[in-house]
């Protein structure tokens, strides 16, 4: 389960004999293959295995040449100590020609793994690596020396190059966990680049502007001083430099000839590229032309500064027109929302390569691409780069000869346990090492109105349970289109409403008439809430969505008790679609619906229909107490003090009794948009919360003894038998 959970292999994706005869005449462009939906980063002409990460198609090369180390696993080639004394082109320049002819295979077959990457041999599998990973891992020296070969970095290169080779694409947004070493990969990237690119920048940014300056002196800097002379240009300026990295003359590819016909090394155009870093804000590297942006702790950018607004300017540098020509490589873990995490959400959910407009791009131009922690933790991972996910049989051997007895899902597991009792925390401890994308921007709780244990409790079960199996997605409709006979429910991948429970074929549509007016049959069962919208569009073409739950009570007919069993959120097209959807619903379960009315036109729409009586009147006022509209109509407000801590109230006491563990086990709130909604609902900010103010009714809907006002009578004097005498005169009175 969890070793395919980041990529998978397709098996023919494409028909065996178009790939077969592609290959023979070597016509696969590296770049992206509309007709058949795939990203090419194949620079041979012939392509190999399809693998899709994150939703995306990439074909790499076909197997060629691969090299077997004598330990069956990646190993790094020593530098040869007779070319390390050379120190640049000009050095080379004055070395005999049999001596340089000795060398110039190797200094090929090095540009050429640069080029089109490299196979090799891997616990007996072969397996690819990119022409830039190969570079990290061969010539980028990094704080532990040579990096180690692991397979999740492997899946990064392959999708890194596949964003390079798309013509669509802006970049990558990488969601990743703590320590996983995207600040140096980014820097051998950048480094990789700069030294083949002519007239050229290539920034950094990052949190702050000492970090970005940081991980240019301590990462850039000395990755390119450590290069061979044959890929290293020469540099201007200092050899460490502080701000700019500057590379004037091209490294050998550019003069290998040019040096064999002894030509003057004068006559070799610059490269006039430079590496240089910014201070953190908004308006970084406006109005300028990048070749590559490294972007990191992207999700870090706290107030006043603004990684989406930085984002929109920085983007205008990676392109000419509508033709992208730059890159940007981003990563980061994510803060808590409130500092940074927010936006870099918002960045990250908008680079979704399944969501794309008319031109083929994502909402935000880059590709999201999240690995697991589980992939690329410290100390979990074999000597082969493979994550020992489930604790092994026996002992296996680390890369640097450690023993690893215990699998990383179970330490994980472990971790998690032993935080539970301090929410903060164990939140901080998901956003580090997330093992999904909810990890990932877990809040911080002590803002929170509701108890976040239980419902990340509830969370966490739900995705571990596979929670798809429970619900399903689809669309409610009048059976052969006529209004106001049957309603069906049709499952559907694209319906707007999800669903976990259905009531069994006797008790749907159950309703009946009475003054012309249609009820509800299964009052007793449960009821709906439903927080409504009444303009079809709006300027920005976002607004609020449309929310509809649906709860169960406890009842004798065949039903679960106290269960949420439908969910809707969405805005369609006109606002009378979302009505007659909302009807559909009600009529099918055969329920009652409590509607906030301060939006009233779906109150209207119901009356118009004939269903004034599924419209429930508000539960805390008698009918004679009721305005008039709310008696023609039915609905409740939202705008009183009152109401707004009785509906908290309703939600935070469901959660509380029936969602996370109990002592019977979890609980059955299947809906993880609800979920995720009443863990950010804040009472003084009611409008962003749909999903919660629609459970919340539906909470107080089947619950509505508990909000009835109570009877005020006057009490009358109770005659006890007590006589009060008046003794003044001459015989006492009784007083009356």
């Amino acid at each position: 389960m969890y070793e395919q959970s980041l990529y998978k292999v397709l098996k023919d994706h494409i028909k065996p004999k178009v790939l077969k005869r592609m290959n023979r005449y070597s016509k696969w462009e590296y770049g992206y293959n509309k007709e058949h939906d795939i990203v090419v980063i194949s620079k041979t002409g012939k392509i190999g295995e399809i693998y899709e990460i994150q939703n995306l198609k990439i074909a790499l090369p076909v197997e060629n040449k691969t090299h077997k180390f004598e330990t069956d696993k990646w190993e790094y080639t020593p530098y040869p100590k007779v070319l390390k004394k050379i120190k640049s082109v000009f050095d080379w320049e004055q070395y005999p020609l049999d001596f340089k002819e000795k060398w110039y295979d190797y200094i090929d077959e090095e540009f050429n793994r640069r080029e089109q990457g490299f196979w090799f041999y891997n616990k007996g599998n072969a397996t690819y690596i990119t022409g830039t990973h190969y570079m990290y891992l061969q010539w980028s020296k990094i704080d532990v020396g040579q990096p180690d070969f692991r397979e999740s970095n492997r899946l990064f290169y392959i999708f890194w190059e596949a964003c390079k080779a798309d013509p669509r694409s802006y970049g990558m947004c990488y969601l990743k966990n703590r320590r996983s070493g995207f600040s140096f990969m980014a820097s051998g990237e950048c480094v990789n680049m700069a030294t083949i690119s002519s007239d050229s920048r290539f920034g950094i940014l990052s949190k702050s502007g000492p970090d970005a300056k940081k991980m240019f002196t301590d990462k850039v800097v000395p990755i390119s001083v450590n290069y061979p002379f044959f890929f290293k240009p020469i540099q201007d300026g200092m050899d460490r430099p502080k701000t700019e990295l500057a590379y004037r003359v091209p490294a050998t590819k550019y003069t290998r000839k040019k040096l064999e016909t002894n030509q003057q090394l004068q006559e070799i155009d610059g490269l006039d590229t430079t590496i240089d870093w910014k201070n953190t804000g908004d308006n970084s590297y406006d109005g300028e032309k990048l070749k590559l942006l490294v972007h990191d702790e992207s999700g870090k950018w706290e107030r006043p500064t603004n990684i989406l607004n930085n984002w929109r300017v920085t983007k205008t540098c990676l392109r000419l027109g509508s033709r992208i020509i730059g890159k940007c490589m981003m990563g980061s873990t994510s803060n808590s929302l409130d500092k940074g995490g927010d936006n870099f959400k918002k960045l990250y959910n908008d680079s979704d390569v399944t969501q794309r407009n008319a031109n083929g791009q994502t909402r935000s131009g880059l590709y999201s691409l999240f690995i697991p922690m589980e992939w690329n933790y410290e100390g979990y991972i074999d000597s082969y780069g493979i994550p020992v996910f489930q604790t092994p049989n026996k002992p296996v051997e680390g890369p640097q000869g450690e023993i690893i007895d215990l699998g990383v899902i179970e330490y994980w597991d472990n971790e998690v346990e032993g935080l539970k009792q301090d929410q903060d925390a164990l939140n901080e401890f998901y956003r580090q090492f997330p093992r999904t994308e909810k990890h990932a921007f877990r809040d911080e709780s002590k803002e929170s109105l509701f108890n976040l244990t239980k419902i990340y409790e509830q969370i966490d079960f739900n995705e571990d349970l596979r929670n798809s199996l429970n619900l399903t997605q689809g669309s409610f409709q009048w059976e052969n289109a006529k209004q106001d006979t049957k309603v069906i429910f049709v499952p559907n991948k694209n319906g707007r409403f999800t669903v976990s429970w259905v009531p069994p074929v006797h008790l749907q549509n159950n309703k009946y008439r009475k003054n012309n007016t249609n009820y509800p049959g299964n009052e007793h069962m449960g009821a709906f809430g439903c927080d409504p919208y009444d303009i079809s569009g709006t300027v920005d073409k976002r607004g609020s969505k449309g929310s509809l739950h649906g709860l169960t009570k406890f009842s004798m007919e065949d039903a679960p008790s106290n269960h949420f069993f439908l969910e809707y959120i969405a805005r369609p097209q006109t606002a009378e679609i979302f009505f007659e959807d909302v009807l559909m619903a009600c009529v099918f379960y055969g329920m009652p619906i409590l509607i906030e009315n301060n939006k009233p036109r779906i109150l209207y729409y119901l009356k118009k229909r004939g269903y004034r009586g599924f419209s429930m009147n508000r539960p805390d006022r008698k009918y004679n107490k009721l305005s008039i509209t709310e008696r023609e109509l039915g609905g409740i407000p939202n705008s009183s003090e009152d109401i707004k801590q009785a509906h908290a109230s309703a939600i935070e006491t469901y959660i509380e009794t029936f969602v996370g563990l109990k002592e019977s086990g979890y609980g059955d709130m299947y809906f993880q948009r609800t979920l995720e909604d009443w863990a950010k609902f804040n009472i003084n900010n009611r409008t962003r919360h749909d999903a919660s103010i629609s459970s919340g009714l539906a909470l107080m809907a089947c619950n509505k003894h508990r909000y009835s006002p109570v009877n005020k009578t006057k009490l009358q004097p109770v005659d006890l038998g007590i006589k009060r005498y008046d003794n003044r005169g001459t015989s006492s009175k009784i007083i009356s």
